[in-house]
Parts: C-alpha cells; sequence; structure tokens
C-alpha cells in the first residue's frame, strides 16, 4: 500500500515503556487546554435517546431524572421527578432541545487505548480526531460510528471538547455504546495504533488518492481534522498516506462530521 512508513527501528520503538493515556471528565461541553484528572463533576443529559441510552447503560452513574408531566419516562428508569417546564430548563442550556426530559450524570470513565489495541481479534475503522473542538460535531461523529460499526473514536485530551450535554444530544445515544478514547498525545497514539497494524489514512481536500479506491481490509484508522485548519503538519506526518473525497469542485469542502460519515459509510460498504 502506497505511503507505508513503517520501518523496524519505529515498530522496536513502539514496544519499550507505554504509559497509559487517558482522562477523567469535568465541566460539560467546554474546551479547555488540559483538565485535572480527579474531576468528576455531574452534569445535565437532554432529550429522549441521550436520556435513555443513558439510564439504559449499566456503567453511567445517574443522579437524578426529571420529566415533564408530558413526556414519558424510559422504561427500567428510575422514578422521575416530575416537574414544570420551567423546573426543568433551569438546569439546562438556553438552547437545550430537551423533550421534556434530563437526567443528571456522573461522567464515563475514558476506555483505555492500550487495552482497545491489545484484542487483536478486532478488525475495522477507528476514527482519529485532530482538535474538532465542537461537541456537536464530535456527537454527530460518534453517532454515524456506531451506526456504520467503528470500534472506537480517538481524540485528544486537549483542545477538545468534554462530555457533556451537548455532545451527547448530538450523539443521540451513542455516547453511551461507542468506546471514546482520550490521548494526551496525538501523534503518538497514531504510533501506537501503527504498531498494532493499523493503516492510517488522513483526510485532505484534495490530497492523495480518492477514498474510493483505498483498501479498507484489515485495521483502518482515518484521521480527521478541524474544519478549516484540518489535519496539523505533524499529525499528517504520521499518517500512512493522505485520502480525499471525490466532490464537485462548485463545493470545496463538507462538514467534518459529514466527512466522517461519508467516510464511515465507504467504509462499511466495502466490508459488507
Amino acid at each position: 500500500m502506497a505511503g507505508r512508513k513503517r520501518t523496524s527501528e519505529r515498530h522496536g520503538r513502539r514496544q519499550g515503556n507505554r504509559r497509559r493515556e487517558g482522562w477523567v471528565e469535568g465541566r460539560p461541553d467546554k474546551p479547555t487546554a488540559r483538565r485535572g484528572r480527579n474531576q468528576r463533576e455531574p452534569y445535565w443529559i437532554y432529550g429522549q435517546h441521550a436520556v435513555a441510552a443513558a439510564c439504559a447503560n449499566p456503567d453511567r452513574q445517574v443522579l437524578r431524572l426529571l420529566c415533564t408531566a408530558d413526556a414519558a419516562p424510559p422504561q427500567h428508569a428510575q422514578k422521575p421527578e416530575i416537574v414544570d417546564r420551567r423546573g426543568l430548563e433551569e438546569n439546562l442550556p438556553m438552547d437545550a432541545v430537551h423533550q421534556g426530559i434530563a437526567a443528571q450524570v456522573v461522567p464515563l470513565g475514558n476506555h483505555d487505548l492500550e487495552t482497545l489495541l491489545a484484542d487483536e481479534s478486532l478488525n475495522g475503522i477507528v476514527l482519529v480526531l485532530d482538535q474538532i473542538s465542537d461537541p456537536r460535531n464530535v456527537g454527530a461523529i460518534l453517532r454515524s460510528a456506531a451506526a456504520f460499526g467503528a470500534m472506537a473514536v480517538i481524540m485528544q485530551d486537549r483542545h477538545a471538547p468534554q462530555e457533556g450535554g451537548a455532545l451527547a444530544k448530538a450523539a443521540s445515544g451513542a455516547l453511551e455504546t461507542m468506546p471514546l478514547v482520550r490521548v494526551n498525545n496525538l501523534a503518538r497514539a497514531l504510533e501506537q495504533l501503527a504498531g498494532a497494524g493499523f493503516w492510517r489514512h488522513g483526510l485532505a481536500m484534495g490530497e492523495g488518492q480518492p477514498l474510493t479506491d483505498l483498501d479498507m481490509s484489515g485495521r483502518i484508522a482515518l484521521v480527521l481534522g478541524a474544519e478549516g485548519e484540518g489535519l496539523r503538519p505533524l499529525t499528517q506526518r504520521n499518517c500512512d498516506s493522505l485520502v480525499h473525497l471525490p466532490m464537485d469542485p462548485a463545493m470545496d469542502s463538507l462538514n467534518v462530521s459529514a466527512t466522517a460519515a461519508i467516510a464511515l459509510f465507504l467504509a462499511y460498504t466495502k466490508s459488507h
């Protein structure tokens, strides 16, 4: 495959000492340069799908469940506190589309990258997000990843949205089921992926071969950058190749979550 950058020296370095990479969630929805690892501040999830998925997740601690009289609580959920619309909305952002229901939850723990990669039976796609800071974009990407059978979504601990209501709403339940891995060093994570047999393909506008021509068999990592800035130079250097989505020249770009959805769909159709 064109663009392969693996050498025995680099692979040898990957097998050396590795420190666990992870995160602990903090305040909802706001990007931050660095987080304390002991933060466990609760936040509010809202909307029927997001709340139902949180209540169905055995790994999710639900502290409170608020519900208006005309909204149906999820099956098998704890008994809700019935409140009026004002009592519900005073706990939520002004623009929250809540559908009459909200749950106060403790953030989920981080999935460990090394544990994920150690399972050699897992083949498929992982998505790697390079400084994508909009929680709604990250949530939509999680939703597409779950819909098209991705293994995990990997993103930086810094310059990325924390787990929160807007992200959970956009994910429409996928936050509870799709492994989300936060790492301290994205370049190192890409090296770990290569050491575990992943081909790393960075999506860049007009660069490299069309994604439609890419071999999607085996273990694949699709790397997506922030809108406007795209992939950072260091991230590009840690990819095996650059690829692009072919599109009409009248349109020069897509929203990053739309790009992720199309890329995942292509991978899904090629492997099924």
